[in-house]
């Protein structure tokens, strides 16, 4: 899949973002025509000036609203309350959105510098990671000699690939000429890193204000004249409390000059200054004191009306308005029609446009996967193909507060087993809403009698009396996956307050098997940080024989494949290949054997350790040739032993997000929890759950 976005972002102030954001839009426009500008983090509400200047220039279909995530306020609550994760989960959801509307999208980074020293990580690079975003990142040359800002280039690079973001380019802004030439010259040398690196000169015009930039900033009166006047540059400002000789010395192109408003003889000879000819033009005259000349002065002022420079009046003494127009960042806006036809130049002289349009065209999108990115994939999949599922558990407060999450995510229906006025009176008391959710109490429900006779009928063959199937139906894991093997729900989640055998024993009496599955078996979703893996079987079969590591096996690929992902098996053992030998290694590949003749269309390699698996570096040397080798996805492990203590230490020494028990090969979906379970870990659960049901809704 081909790139639809990039993520522009610098560490630093100052360093060119709309610079760069408006060269890249400039490309874009020609090839693309629904794009979208869009900043995840901005200071307020209220539209920024970049996100303006993109909207409003741009002529994009899209508010200010919609153009941004969150503010930082919220970024920061969401980071203290450890919520950054759902502030994510948000943010990928809006983009995902973005992503369907429009054909392109540019992101906005925010800025280093707005956020406290507690950010020991570099927020963009998360961003640009969940959203599968390329990253393009800017830094300034102002001030820098050539060893400092190579450095701060292959620092920023090995940043970036650490980070498992995909590099699209980088560029240096604001060099001065000098270091430019020898940065060029020296190129190859300097900068040993994959992604193209473009240099931009510094251009003093581009970083002076305007005069609209001071007269917004200091919320200047606008005295007089013409409103083109605003567009101005101000390249020095100067203060004038002397005569108009001493004043008419020093006076240079583009002077902002700051001045009492009882001074009519300075203004005057400013704009005679002006319009002579034979002195430098300045940018504009802002008045201090917020005072103004009198009237009759005015009155002349008005008879000019071929002279054209702007006065401005402020509050303030004269020397802490200058210092508050020093600190004046520069502002770009879709007025300033000289400054955009200068960038716009200067992007065209000094970026090679052709390479980067190229690239776009050529550049596949990232595929690493995050957890969050798998997550949102999950809860998106459950709530276009909505189910309901049953939680015999009502008892257990993390089975409520789950319950909640996942009803107002509206990604699932939810049937809770019990008292419903005990039910709703515990959820009330925990501060939490269930009202959507439908109790269902099974010692009074009218379903009781029929599923009594239905249990009887399916297992009077094995011994069953009819009062034995009416004690067993009064436990709530029987009657919950009686709801979902007569259709009355659509999967069950059990095992919070429960063993794993009390889930699974009613499943096998009731729902049992697929008919070409031997056995259940379960894998765990293995979440690290850019990849998802498949483990089985972590949970349920002890020691499985030849045979039954095989349906792991298949099972596991077939779960992994229905989850969107590629199924690799890895069968593994502690020897890979023909270098050793032994009952268990034995096992694992005449298991390979089977995998291989009863599913062909399988990638399998066993036996194959752990780290010729995974690393592509080891498959090198010990399976060179093998297709798995190094690559593998999904790994089954040759009993219970050894899979459940490697998931839980890949787990706990990598913070791996872990999702399962998941079960796989029964006729309708029942799965298993910890008791040791988080409330993330049951709304998992059930998410996974409602997407095998409606799974094999489609299937049947």
């Amino acid at each position: 899949m081909k790139i639809k976005s990039l993520y522009i972002t610098s560490l630093e102030p100052c360093s060119g973002t709309l610079f760069v954001s408006m060269g890249f839009m400039e490309i874009l426009r020609r090839k693309v025509k629904n794009i979208a500008f869009f900043r995840p983090i901005v200071l307020s509400k209220e539209a920024d000036d970049i996100t303006s200047f993109m909207l409003k220039y741009y002529k994009l279909d899209m508010t200010s609203e919609q153009a941004f995530g969150f503010t930082l306020d919220e970024l920061k609550s969401a980071a203290a309350k450890g919520k950054l994760n759902e502030l994510t989960q948000t943010l990928i959801t809006k983009f995902k959105e973005f992503e369907k509307r429009y054909d392109f999208i540019i992101c906005g980074g925010i800025e280093r510098s707005w956020l406290p020293s507690t950010f020991d990580f570099d927020i963009n690079l998360e961003f640009a990671k969940h959203l599968g975003t390329p990253v393009v990142n800017i830094i300034s040359g102002k001030g820098r000699g050539v060893d400092e800002i190579a450095d701060a280039v292959n620092i920023e690079a090995n940043i970036i690939k650490d980070s498992d973001c995909t590099h699209f380019n980088t560029f240096i802004n604001r060099l001065d000429k000098e270091t430019l030439k020898k940065l060029k010259t020296n190129r190859q040398k300097l900068f040993p890193t994959s992604a193209p690196i473009y240099m931009l000169p510094e251009v003093e015009e581009l970083n002076s204000p305007t005069i609209e930039n001071i007269k917004n900033a200091l919320g200047c009166k606008f005295v007089f004249g013409k409103k083109e006047d605003l567009r101005r540059v101000v390249k020095q400002i100067r203060v004038v409390s002397t005569t108009i000789d001493t004043m008419l010395t020093f006076l240079k192109e583009g002077d902002l000059i700051i001045t009492g408003g009882d001074r009519s003889d300075i203004i005057l000879a400013a704009i005679m200054a002006n319009n002579s000819g034979t002195y430098p033009m300045i940018a504009g005259i802002l008045l201090s004191g917020n005072i103004l000349p009198k009237s009759s002065f005015m009155k002349l002022m008005e008879g000019f009306t071929k002279i054209s420079i702007p006065i401005l009046s402020a509050e303030g003494d004269t020397i802490s308005i200058l210092l508050k127009a020093k600190e004046i960042s520069p502002q770009i806006k879709p007025s300033n029609e000289r400054k955009i036809a200068l960038i716009a130049g200067l992007f065209s002289k000094y970026v090679n446009t052709e390479d980067i349009e190229k690239t776009i065209d050529t550049a596949s999108a990232p595929t690493a996967m995050t957890p969050i990115m798998f997550e949102h994939a999950l809860f998106e999949r459950a709530r276009k193909n909505r189910q309901r599922i049953v939680l015999p558990e009502s008892n257990d407060d993390r089975i409520l507060r789950a319950s909640e999450i996942i009803l107002r995510r509206d990604v699932a229906d939810i049937i809770l087993l019990g008292n419903p006025a005990d039910v709703q009176k515990r959820a009330s008391s925990l501060g939490i809403d269930i009202k959507k959710a439908t109790v269902i109490e099974p010692e009074t429900s009218p379903l009781m009698e029929q599923y009594i006779s239905e249990f009887y009928e399916l297992r009077k063959s094995k011994g069953l009396t009819i009062e034995q199937a009416r004690e067993l139906m009064q436990d709530c894991s029987y009657f919950g996956t009686m709801m979902v093997y007569k259709g009355d729900a659509d999967g069950m989640v059990s095992g919070a307050i429960h063993t794993t055998g009390d889930t699974i024993r009613p499943a096998l009496q009731i729902i049992k098997t697929k008919p070409d599955i031997s056995i259940i078996s379960s894998i765990f979703f293995m979440c690290l940080d850019t990849q998802v893996l498949v483990y089985g079987d972590c949970a349920v079969n002890k020691d499985p024989s030849s045979e039954e590591l095989a349906q792991i096996a298949i099972s596991s690929a077939d779960t992994a494949k229905s989850f969107g992902i590629e199924p690799k098996v890895a069968m593994l053992s502690y020897s890979t290949g023909n270098s050793g030998s032994g009952e268990e290694v034995e096992k694992v590949r005449l298991a390979a054997k089977l995998v291989k003749e009863k599913r062909p269309d399988l990638l399998v390699e066993g036996p194959i350790q752990y780290d010729a698996a995974i690393d592509p570096t080891v498959a090198k040397t010990k399976l060179p040739d093998s297709k798995v080798a190094g690559s593998a996805t999904v790994f089954v492990f040759p009993d219970l032993n050894t899979g459940n203590n490697t998931y839980k230490a890949v787990q706990r020494s990598s913070n791996a997000l872990a999702i399962g028990p998941v079960l796989q090969g029964l006729k309708k979906p029942v799965n298993d929890l910890s008791r040791g379970c988080l409330v993330a870990d049951v709304v998992n659960t059930v998410v996974i759950t409602a997407i095998q049901a409606g799974q094999i809704k489609t299937e049947q």
